[in-house]
């Protein structure tokens, strides 16, 4: 197969299956710059819906539940919203 033919064919094929809604955690945390503070994540990102067990919830909301201040890597952004939201199989759809 030639590279051009690998350009006309996905390189994952997607389902058809139900939609879900939010972005992933980890996509909005790369988004930020860190070390970064609750109130830059919140100005930056706080509109962006975050995929939960629960269904798509606003980020804001999320760190409204988080005494944390100041986040000194990506990690630690991404283990304290997520001992806030959990995990689990996310909500779609239906």
């Amino acid at each position: 197969m030639s590279d051009e033919d690998a350009e006309d064919e996905p390189a994952v094929e997607l389902g058809t299956g139900p939609s879900v809604e939010g972005a992933p955690l980890a996509r909005v945390a790369s988004r930020l710059t860190w070390p970064a503070t609750k109130s830059a994540i919140v100005e930056q990102e706080g509109d962006s819906e975050i995929r939960t067990p629960d269904g798509a919830t606003e980020l804001s909301t999320v760190l409204e539940s988080i005494d944390t201040t100041y986040f000194d890597r990506r990690q630690t952004f991404i283990d304290e919203v997520t001992a806030v939201v959990g995990t689990g199989p996310v909500l779609t759809d239906e």
